[in-house]
């Protein structure tokens, strides 16, 4: 089992609806193939570095998974055929890039923890 980071940019004209099924068909997909999802994030709608398919924004997302390489192919694959997603870039973890993305998460739960105390 490989451990990997995939983030794909959606269409900006897409509604809340559309932008959830869209991901639920992603994390789906991995789950079918038996990858065990470590962690989700919606990173919002961003301004894009250039033009995108006459878009200028998209909307982020970001999934940690571990699973077995031949499901790489088949997610690409289904990435392709969708026209919901303008890009993807899925990336397998060596073990700094692991240590590090552990290090991020405990971060990020550390900052929503203390946000949730000082709006209490």
């Amino acid at each position: 089992m490989n451990n990997y980071e995939t983030v794909f940019i959606m269409n900006p004209v897409l509604s809340d609806e559309q932008m959830r099924e869209t991901v639920k068909k992603f994390t789906k997909t991995l789950k079918n193939h038996k990858a065990k999802i470590g962690n989700e994030e919606y990173w919002g709608l961003k301004k894009l570095k250039y033009i995108i398919q006459k878009k200028n924004t998209g909307f982020y997302y970001f999934i940690e998974f571990e699973a077995e390489g031949d499901i790489i192919a088949d997610l690409e694959v289904q990435f392709k055929r969708d026209e919901r997603i303008m890009r993807w870039l899925t990336v397998r973890l060596d073990k700094y890039s692991i240590a590090y993305a552990d290090r991020r998460r405990k971060r990020l739960s550390a900052n929503k923890k203390e946000k949730e105390e000082v709006t209490s």
